[in-house]
């Protein structure tokens, strides 16, 4: 990556963390000490469990401080390093022009000392940086000299608040909806782990609890299932709060041209992501059957070497559509094509692929099976049909001059709209299926995001075309003296 653009900063003398970055690791340290604690009081006798709990809060409050003072950091004017020296010594580098991103988060804690974690982000293969845990004054000083800018409130610009009216989209999100389980679940699980550790609860209590349970009405357990169903929207949308409570993206100028994006989210633990502009190369939108029908979406940018890209690359959480295609236009420019449709025969594949698997189900258990196999087979068969046709109706490519756009899932839709100077090569497949049917899958290979992205069933024509649009000279060597045709076999050309 070429350094223009990025002012130097001037070097920088070691230094270390936040002193009060030890009572953090104290109280945290503390609190699981104490559950500990309570652990031994109930399964030791004479205190033995709580003296050596004690000792050991004792040790890591000594530890927490040790970390502390043999920690230091330094900015020079083109790398950040980081250095551990205890009874060895760890020396962690990080090139400046390697930086695609700075994180700042803040928990409860951090928040009330006036503290923040920083990580920059400087690798495709997630090596970052952490600083855990500077001021803010200190966290907003680092971000400045490593993404070489300086963020002034009064020149922001915001692109995107989100308002009231967002949180009531979180129940139509699988992920919001289903997260309160998840917690549940692992907090069940850990319960589970330590009774096994230390048997908390006998397996009497366990069978008479199981007992009981069995033996209610079963109409009192028809109302806790509704009552579940009836939460299950409320807890959604206590959790979308609680991860995107007050999210804001602005715009922020720097010395070059294009800036940085940064995104700011969190109820108890706020989160700052700042990403360079010039690192991004090009916007996903992502929906499901639910979002379309209230016309919402989500919004991620593709950015070159940026690791955990699905959460510091969030441009937008489910928001109108009218919003994110604004985004996504301030970001990346106003995409002009419409996406086109692909072949009849892509359809049929779609449907073959659906309605085969749970109708050869069901003609076996008819013949062999059980009966009610045969008939959850039969529903799923019937049901696989119109999300076939959907799956086929949201296919989609486009290429406008400068940027191009592929699109496909029903479930799950996602619409990549990628820049074109960001496609570094393609890739031709044909599966034995597809060739019988003139199709071909389209990998389009991308600096960004996940790396390659497909345009799903193509004709050869087509394929050829949206790859032509972005790098003739690519493609040339591959093509007859008819510009619609490739030789044999088309999988092999590769740019």
């Amino acid at each position: 990556m070429s350094g223009e653009g990025r002012r130097r900063p001037p070097p920088d003398a070691p230094r270390r963390l936040s002193p009060l970055t030890w009572i953090v690791g104290a109280v945290r340290e503390t609190l699981a000490l104490l559950a500990v604690a309570v652990t031994a009081l109930l399964v030791s006798e004479g205190g033995t469990g709580l003296y050596f709990a004690a000792a050991a809060l004792g040790f890591g409050l000594v530890h927490q401080v040790v970390r502390w003072w043999t920690f230091t950091y330094t900015v020079t004017d083109d790398r950040v390093v980081l250095r551990h020296q205890l009874i060895g010594r760890s020396v962690k580098t990080i090139p400046l022009e390697r930086v695609r991103g700075v994180d700042i988060t803040a928990g409860f804690l951090h928040r009330l000392l006036g503290l923040a974690v920083l990580r920059i982000d400087a690798a495709s293969d997630g090596d970052e940086g952490v600083l855990n845990a500077v001021t803010r004054q200190e966290a907003q000083r680092l971000r400045e000299l490593l993404l070489g800018r300086r963020e002034e409130p009064s020149q922001e610009h915001v692109l995107a608040r989100a308002v009231p009216s967002w949180y009531r989209y979180a129940p139509l999100s699988g992920a919001y909806l289903l997260t309160p389980f998840a917690l549940i679940g692992s907090l069940l699980g850990t319960l589970y782990n330590l009774n096994n550790e230390f048997g908390l609860v006998s397996e009497g209590t366990l069978s008479h609890l199981g007992d009981t349970v069995v033996g209610l009405p079963p109409m009192l357990g028809i109302l806790a299932l509704l009552l579940l169903a009836l939460m299950m929207p409320v807890a959604s949308v206590l959790v979308f709060t609680w991860f995107n409570w007050d999210f804001t993206l602005r715009a922020v100028p720097g010395e070059d041209e294009k800036g940085a994006l940064a995104a700011e989210r969190g109820l108890v633990s706020r989160r700052s992501v700042t990403l360079e502009r010039r690192r991004i190369r090009g916007v996903e939108l992502r929906d499901n059957p639910l979002e379309r029908r209230k016309d919402v979406a989500r919004l991620t940018a593709l950015v070159t070497g940026l690791g955990d890209a699905e959460h510091r690359g969030r441009l937008l959480p489910t928001a109108p559509r009218t919003t994110v295609l604004h985004v996504a236009e301030e970001v990346v420019g106003r995409f002009r094509e419409p996406l086109k449709g692909h072949p009849k025969a892509a359809l049929t594949r779609r449907l073959t692929r659906a309605v085969l698997p749970p109708l050869a189900v069901s003609v076996l258990a008819v013949a062999s099976g059980p009966l009610w196999l045969a008939i959850v087979a039969a529903v799923a068969t019937v049901a696989a049909v119109p999300l076939a046709l959907d799956r086929y109706a949201q296919l989609g490519h486009a290429s406008d001059g400068d940027l191009l756009s592929v699109r496909s899932g029903s479930l799950v839709r996602n619409q990549q709209i990628i820049e074109h100077r960001a496609v570094v090569g393609w890739r031709f497949r044909q599966s034995l299926f597809q060739r019988r049917r003139d199709l071909v899958t389209l990998t389009i290979a991308v600096g960004a995001g996940e790396g390659s992205y497909d345009a799903l069933d193509l004709s050869e024509a087509d394929a050829l075309r949206l790859a032509s649009s972005v790098a003739p000279a690519w493609i040339a060597p591959f093509l007859t003296d008819s510009p619609a045709e490739a030789p044999e076999p088309l999988a092999d050309a590769v740019g």
